[in-house]
């Protein structure tokens, strides 16, 4: 009785709401996702899908009177509410996507019509993706130098953590998944102190840990080199290339680990190189201070710029995500063709 309206939403409640507006009303759909973060990169993917017709609002699951985040509550809340037409989930993939149905919620996010995902790990990686980065760091610096190849890096960090990957997810798939877990493999192909000028230094390092890592595995499982190999060619249909590894892994030890320690990096360093001009070009120290107080205000914040970050609509996740969600929308249209679901 004291619960609120919108804790008890399921999808043919939402329908039935399209159904007393008007012929005209936009339809709403609502957009379960997993946490706050993740509000602004659904957003950013769903309007394109939004006209005259239809619209979403993207929310978080809720439950009784505490909010709940999560996967599992995103994906629970859309199906205790019979999620369908009118009410949909968006979540990370995490390893669910590659995994191909192994386990319970990986069946759920490849197979279910009303779930959808992000192909790649995380909205993180998402943000993370390559050859926005140096638009990312323009936006906060001001300064359109590059002095640092991100697409080159992330592709040769990508080629060397690739067989281990591949290992990870071959346990993953496997009963004995304990033995060589996701944290395992986070530790194996840690970056430590990552900087721009120490780069191909920590890429040396991180290729020969590798390579001991796996050397070690192969002769703990001999037997597993076919079904490696045969992995290796499935990753392959499912969008995962050596070079782009990097997109699959834990999205938070990318972010936090790899990108953001090289972000900062860079961005003082063009901040530096600005601030080094103004202080050349001003003709007195008045105009200096002016220049540089101006200039120090026009500084973006570089994790708010990461989060804001929607370069990745370039990268091939997010077809594959405008892909079903295509899918998903067109079927709306047949459904009202048909006069299952009137907006």
């Amino acid at each position: 009785m004291g619960k609120r309206l919108n804790q008890n939403i399921t999808s043919l409640y939402v329908e039935a709401a399209n159904r007393l507006n008007s012929r005209h009303t936009r339809r709403r759909i609502v957009a379960y996702v997993e946490s706050y973060d993740d509000v602004f990169f659904w957003r950013a993917v769903l309007t394109r899908f939004e006209d005259d017709t239809r619209y979403f609002e993207v929310m978080l699951p809720s439950r009784s009177d505490r909010l709940e985040r999560g996967k599992k509550a995103a994906i629970m809340r859309m199906i205790a509410g019979q999620g369908g037409r009118d009410m949909i989930a968006c979540v990370d993939a995490d390893y669910d996507y590659l995994i191909q149905g192994a386990t319970q919620t990986s069946d759920i996010v490849i197979h279910n019509p009303y779930v959808f995902h992000t192909y790649a790990y995380a909205i993180e990686n998402m943000q993370c993706y390559a050859p926005s980065l140096h638009a990312v760091c323009v936006a906060v610096t001001l300064n359109d130098h590059a002095v640092f190849d991100f697409c080159s890096f992330m592709a040769c960090f990508s080629r060397i953590i690739y067989p281990l990957f591949v290992w990870n997810i071959w346990y993953y798939r496997s009963s004995h998944y304990a033995e060589f877990t996701m944290s395992d493999f986070l530790q194996s192909i840690s970056t430590g102190k990552l900087s721009p000028a120490n780069a191909d230094d920590i890429l040396a390092r991180l290729s020969h840990r590798v390579e001991h890592k796996v050397a070690a595995l192969r002769r703990l499982h001999p037997e597993a080199k076919a079904e490696l190999h045969d992995l290796s060619a499935q990753l392959a249909t499912l969008g995962v290339s050596p070079d782009d590894t990097y997109l699959y892994i834990q999205g938070h030890h990318l972010y936090d680990q790899v990108v953001m320690p090289l972000m900062k990096s860079v961005c003082a360093r063009l901040v530096r190189e600005r601030e080094r001009e103004i202080t050349q070009q001003s003709m007195h120290s008045t105009q200096r201070r002016n220049e540089l107080s101006c200039y120090t205000n026009s500084v973006g914040d570089i994790n708010a710029s990461v989060r804001k970050n929607v370069g990745f609509i370039a990268s091939t996740p997010y077809r594959h995500i405008v892909d079903d969600l295509q899918r998903y929308v067109d079927s709306l249209a047949t459904d009202a063709g048909s006069g299952h679901a009137k907006a």
